[in-house]
C-alpha cells in the first residue's frame, strides 16, 4: 500500500511512536514519558493520558480499530 502524505505526515519533534490504522492513517503518540498523548490523523479522535504506557496501550487499541482514512488535525 502506497502511503499519501495525509497519513504520513512530518513527525512532530517530540513524537514517541507512530503507529497506523487499518487504512494506514497514523496515529502519532507524542509527550514525554511522564505526560503523553495520542492523535490520530484518521477520524481526528486525540487523548492525554499521564504516562507513557498508558497513552502506547490506548493508541494502539484505536489503531487496531479505526478505519477513517484523513481528518485534518489542528
Amino acid at each position: 500500500m502506497k502511503l499519501s502524505p495525509n497519513t504520513t505526515p512530518v513527525g512532530p519533534d517530540n513524537l514517541l511512536i507512530r503507529f497506523h490504522n487499518q487504512v494506514g492513517a497514523a496515529v502519532d503518540v507524542k509527550g514525554t514519558v511522564n505526560r503523553a498523548r495520542w492523535s490520530c490523523h484518521g477520524c481526528g479522535e486525540t487523548h492525554v493520558d499521564y504516562h507513557l504506557t498508558i497513552t502506547r496501550d490506548d493508541a494502539n487499541g484505536h489503531a487496531t480499530t479505526c478505519r477513517a482514512s484523513y481528518h485534518r488535525l489542528r
